[in-house]
């Protein structure tokens, strides 16, 4: 079969392996979406559909194909991902070292070895320091904290 167009195929041809090479240097699931794009437009292409169906084929198959495997792919395929120090903090118990207090913008613990600023949930809230409160977020560099009741 002889394609009308080949500088079209030669351009599909390089552009999957473009996005082939970008994502085994990136290993992060950035490009192979696109990579099937292209992979469908090229076999449109050597099939002899035009080339505003090749553009459009792209872009489906790039979107369908980041829409429906994306969520599978992050879920089973970095199942060894660990908390980092920000997501490990979230639901921990502390000892307030310094008096939290909003108002006056005070309050200070430690936690891991590391120094942070500590707000109370509620404006009002004072807690001295020796109280233990829960970690319930965190906004920038300061933990938000409530006081600690055993359940």
């Amino acid at each position: 079969m002889i394609v009308k167009d080949s500088y079209i195929t030669i351009a599909w041809l390089v552009f999957l392996i473009l996005l082939l090479i970008i994502e085994i240097i990136t290993i992060g699931l950035t490009s192979i979406w696109a990579a099937g794009g292209a992979l469908a437009a090229l076999i449109l292409n050597i099939s002899g559909v035009s080339l505003i169906w090749q553009i459009v084929a792209f872009f489906a198959v790039t979107f369908v194909l980041l829409c429906f495997t994306r969520p599978f792919a992050v879920r089973f395929l970095n199942t060894q991902r660990e908390k980092t120090n920000y997501e490990g903090i979230i639901g921990k118990t502390i000892r307030i070292a310094e008096t939290v207090d909003n108002i006056s913008q005070s309050g200070m613990a430690v936690v891991n070895g590391q120094e942070w600023t500590v707000r109370a949930e509620k404006e009002s809230e004072i807690l001295p320091p020796g109280t233990l409160a829960k970690v319930i977020n965190i906004e920038g560099v300061k933990l938000i904290v409530r006081k600690y009741k055993e359940e």
